[in-house]
C-alpha cells in the first residue's frame, strides 16, 4: 500500500481585485495579467471578453446577448508528502460558475480549464533540457512525466478533491505549433468542428499530448463556432456526454479568451484555420487585444520556477516520491474509489 499524501484545496476569486497568491506560478496566464500598472484594466477587459464569448455561444433565449456572466475561481492544491505539515503547491486550475441574470440563479461550470503545475515546469524546463544536452538525438526519457501523472491522478482520487468536485477536470490548451491538423466532418453543437492530427504527417501526438496521457487524459481538438483555430481538450471519460452545454461553453469562453491574449497569432488571427492546419507563432495577419501581457517574461520564468521546484520539492523529498511512485497503482486506486462511490449511492437510494 502506497503512502498517503495530504491534499488541501484553496479557492480565490479571479476578478478585478485579484492579486496572485505567493504560491501561484508567475507564468500562469491569469497571474501574468494581474501585475503591473494595467492590472485592474487587464482583469476587467479579460472578464468582459469571457462574458461576451459565453453569451455568443449560449445564444438561445438570450436575444440581447447579456443574460449570463461567468465567475472564475482559481483552485490551488497543496500537497504534504512528508506528513510534517510542510506543503508544496502542486497544481492550480480554474473552476467556473455561470450566473443567469434572468433567473437569478447560479449554474455549475467546468472544473479544470487552465492547468498550472510547478512539477510540469521542472519536467519541461529542467529534466528535458538536461536529457537532450547529454543525448541530443534521443527521445525523451521513458519515465518522463511519470511522477507528475501519478501526483495528478492521486489528487483526483483524493478525499479532498471528491469532497469539492463531482466531475473529472477538462483542460483546454492551445494546439501544438509542431503538429498539423486535419478538419473532419464531425461537428458538435457546442464544441464545433472536430480536427484530428493529419494522418499523412506521421504525427503520433505532441509531447504535451503524451505528457497528459500519463495524467490519465486523452485529447480531442475542436474549433467552436466563431473561433479561428481549434483548441485542444484534455479529458478523462467522454467529453461529449459527461458535461453539459454550459460547462463546455464556460471552458471555451474562458480559455479561448486567455489564448487570444497569450497567442494572438493563432487565436486572434484574421483568417480561419483551413482544412489542413498547422498553427504558427510567426503568422503576421492577426489582431492584438487591448490587454497587456508579458509573454517574454512567461518563457523566462518557466526555467526559474522549474529550478525552484527541483530545490524545494524534488530533491528534499526525492526518496519519498520515488518510493511512493513505485508503489502507487493508479488503476487499482481508481477502481476502489469508483466501487466505494457506487456503494455509497446504493446506501443513499435505499
Amino acid at each position: 500500500m502506497s503512502k498517503a499524501f495530504n491534499c488541501s484545496i484553496k479557492r480565490i476569486r479571479f476578478d478585478e481585485n485579484y492579486h496572485p497568491a505567493d504560491s501561484t506560478r508567475l507564468t500562469t496566464n491569469f497571474a501574468n495579467l494581474a501585475r503591473g500598472e494595467h492590472r485592474e484594466e487587464n482583469l476587467r477587459k479579460t472578464l468582459t471578453m469571457i462574458n461576451n464569448r459565453f453569451n455568443a455561444l449560449a445564444h438561445w433565449d438570450n436575444p440581447s446577448a447579456d443574460r449570463y456572466s461567468v465567475g472564475v475561481d482559481i483552485i490551488s492544491v497543496d500537497m504534504d508528502v512528508a506528513g510534517n505539515g510542510d506543503t508544496f503547491p502542486v497544481i492550480e486550475t480554474l473552476k467556473t460558475t455561470i450566473i443567469d441574470h434572468k433567473d437569478n440563479s447560479r449554474i455549475d461550470g467546468m472544473i479544470g480549464n487552465s492547468f498550472s503545475s510547478y512539477v510540469r515546469d521542472y519536467d519541461f524546463s529542467v529534466v528535458l533540457p538536461e536529457h537532450f544536452d547529454k543525448h541530443p538525438a534521443s527521445q525523451p526519457p521513458a519515465d518522463f512525466g511519470d511522477l507528475h501523472g501519478k501526483l495528478f491522478q492521486y489528487l483526483l482520487n483524493s478525499d479532498a478533491y471528491q469532497a469539492e468536485f463531482h466531475k473529472q477536470p477538462v483542460i483546454c490548451l492551445s494546439v501544438s505549433t509542431s503538429r498539423t491538423y486535419q478538419r473532419t466532418t464531425n461537428q458538435h453543437p457546442v464544441l464545433g468542428v472536430e480536427y484530428k492530427l493529419d494522418g499523412c504527417s506521421l504525427d503520433k501526438g505532441s509531447l504535451t499530448d503524451e505528457y497528459f496521457s500519463k495524467m490519465g487524459l486523452t485529447v480531442r481538438y475542436f474549433m467552436p463556432t466563431g473561433s479561428v483555430a481549434p483548441l485542444a481538450f484534455y479529458f478523462a471519460g467522454d467529453l461529449l456526454t459527461d458535461y453539459t452545454n454550459f460547462e463546455l461553453i464556460s471552458a471555451i469562453s474562458t480559455m479561448e479568451t486567455f489564448q487570444k491574449i497569450y497567442r494572438p497569432e493563432i487565436y486572434n488571427a484574421n483568417s480561419t484555420a483551413g482544412h489542413v492546419y498547422q498553427p504558427s507563432l510567426n503568422y503576421q495577419d492577426y489582431s492584438l487585444t487591448q490587454i497587456v501581457y508579458d509573454r517574454a517574461e512567461r518563457s523566462q520564468m518557466a526555467v526559474t520556477q522549474g529550478k525552484f521546484t527541483e530545490e524545494q520539492f524534488i530533491k528534499p523529498y526525492q526518496n519519498i516520491l520515488e518510493e511512493w511512485a513505485a508503489s502507487y497503482d493508479v488503476a487499482s486506486v481508481t477502481v476502489q474509489r469508483e466501487a466505494a462511490q457506487k456503494d455509497t449511492a446504493k446506501k443513499q437510494a435505499a
